[in-house]
């Protein structure tokens, strides 16, 4: 929704549209292999410019959740939201009052309206600086709970998501998207995985070569920050420790 986050503060510009696009949660990382959890995956987005109201985004995604054969079991509400919001669902749904229930993006916020099925969130609705509308719906949980399709255990996950990332040109690196291959990659070897690609055996030599140089540089340097070993050695302490303490 990034792209999108200049409307939503334009009072001027009224208008809705949709998209898919692809998602990498790594705030789910330890989580993934628990059969709900995903690494990457596709959002479906709606987002609403001062034109849908948070009753119209309500009735379109239960219709959307319906044709696919799925009621939700419940739905949560903010507190500060039920009186008014509790009325748009008509008694379709049981409703639950939640006061997580509230989304924020920088300056950017607002009020949420969640969407549950077999105790998993599939959705949400969140209603952004009370004017729009900002929906999202992962499209492989809807698929696990429509179909049964079963999800990639811990390692599978990690393997899938490393390719994805690898197919759409990132390289490992120390800085943002290449940083997070890198992890991943440390990952899959920490797991006793392995990969068929270049990019695997490299960063497995690379983790080598760091820690033996950690090992002979860490009585020396004892008292220095994360920061400084990062910045200095391209040690990342958190990975390095981890096994050179095994």
């Amino acid at each position: 929704m990034q792209q999108y986050k200049p409307l939503f503060s334009d009072p001027s510009y009224i208008g809705t549209v949709a998209n898919s696009q692809a998602c990498l949660r790594m705030g789910d990382l330890d989580e993934i292999g628990d059969g709900t959890h995903l690494l990457h995956f596709t959002m479906l987005g709606l987002f609403s410019f001062r034109e849908m109201t948070v009753g119209s985004a309500i009735d379109f995604w239960l219709e959307f959740l319906r044709t696919l054969g799925l009621v939700p079991d419940h739905v949560t509400i903010h507190p500060d939201r039920l009186v008014e919001w509790t009325p748009l669902y008509g008694g379709r749904v049981p409703i639950v009052p939640d006061p997580e229930c509230i989304w924020s993006d920088g300056s950017i916020s607002g009020y949420c309206t969640e969407f549950y099925k077999d105790g998993v969130e599939i959705g949400n609705i969140v209603n952004p600086l009370g004017t729009c509308i900002d929906v999202g719906f992962g499209l492989e949980r809807l698929d696990m709970i429509a179909n049964g399709t079963p999800q990639d255990d811990a390692l599978g996950t990690l393997c899938e998501t490393v390719m994805t990332i690898v197919e759409s040109g990132y390289r490992p690196g120390n800085k943002e998207q290449g940083y997070v291959l890198r992890k991943l990659l440390r990952r899959i070897h920490k797991m006793g995985g392995t990969l068929d690609h270049p990019f695997f055996a490299e960063e497995v030599e690379r983790q080598k070569r760091l820690r033996a140089k950690y090992l002979r540089l860490r009585d020396r340097h004892s008292e220095m920050s994360p920061d400084w070993w990062f910045d200095t050695h391209g040690i990342d302490l958190s990975e390095i420790r981890e096994s050179a303490e095994e």
